[in-house]
């Protein structure tokens, strides 16, 4: 009992920071999406009026839309794309520490420089990629004005960004693979693609789903490259739900409705988070006894 409680004793500085951090602010939080409340004025409980408020807001909805969309195709686009890479590198290319930098290079820049530079990059009539386009006689990506256009770029730029998180997970992942399953797999007559298919690829679903767990929360809360490319326009087709929640927040100052924006978002990462964490959980412990 003694061994136990100096057990408890000395995690219990990071327990009580958590409780500081994270338990006691989510239960103001959840408090204030109960009130009618901004600055400077009395804070009026009004139950679940905020909620149902966004519940029926059609931008809302729109937000959740493009959050949806935005979230789905970087992700599930990061994973193939971050998978063959790793396998490229895995397998062996020339000059492969400078190649791994140049791939983790994104990562390493500020969001906020990164739009800067994207938007330099694609700036109408005078952007480089805008005159390429035009040079090949193609036509010129409309982001500004069009929200297809402006949610492509979105995508890509978060896609440039965030590969690097992918990439390093799955590349770790490939080396620590015994190199014992590929040899006998080659006496076995098997080609590339079978090596891929049931050696690789099985092997690797664990960090997979670390990978997915992580970018899906992660992307869920995208807001720096919407807000800093497009402010959510034109005319806010390309609000996501973080920058939904900012404009009540921090525009409008209706505390109360951003406070129910933001537990809705915490209620559907959790949601994602608990069916990944179930398929790790299926994978990892159950063939334990």
């Amino acid at each position: 009992m003694k061994i136990r409680w100096v057990h408890y004793l000395m995690v219990s500085p990071v327990q009580l920071l958590v409780l500081l951090v994270i338990f006691v602010p989510s239960v103001w939080v959840i408090w204030l999406s109960l009130l009618e409340y901004s600055y400077g004025t009395e804070a009026k409980f009004v139950g679940l009026r905020n909620y149902i408020f966004i519940a029926t807001d059609p931008t809302f909805w729109r937000a959740f839309l493009n959050t949806f969309i935005i979230v789905n195709v970087v992700v599930y686009g990061e994973l193939a794309i971050a998978m063959g890479i790793a396998v490229l590198f895995a397998g062996g290319v020339p000059f492969r520490r400078m190649m791994i930098s140049i791939v983790l290079m994104p990562y390493a820049i500020s969001p906020v420089i990164a739009v800067i530079i994207w938007r330099y990059l694609l700036e109408p009539e005078r952007g480089i990629v805008q005159l390429l386009l035009l040079s090949m006689g193609l036509p010129e990506i409309e982001w500004t004005i069009n929200p297809v256009h402006a949610m492509s770029v979105i995508i890509l730029l978060s896609l440039w960004l965030h590969i690097p998180f992918t990439f390093i997970i799955l590349y770790t992942s490939i080396l620590a693979i015994p190199e014992e399953l590929y040899e006998a797999a080659k006496i076995d007559g098997a080609g590339a693609l079978q090596e891929f298919w049931h050696i690789t690829l099985p092997t690797l679903v664990p960090a997979m789903l670390v990978a997915l767990l992580f970018r899906y929360i992660f992307a869920f809360r995208i807001f720096s490259e919407v807000w800093l490319l497009t402010e959510g326009g034109p005319v806010r087709t390309t609000e996501v739900l973080a920058l939904f929640l900012y404009r009540y927040g921090f525009r409008y100052h209706e505390l109360g409705v951003a406070s129910a924006t933001g537990w809705a978002m915490v209620l559907a990462s959790l949601i994602i988070a608990t069916f990944y964490l179930r398929q790790m959980y299926k994978r990892m412990f159950s063939n334990e006894t």
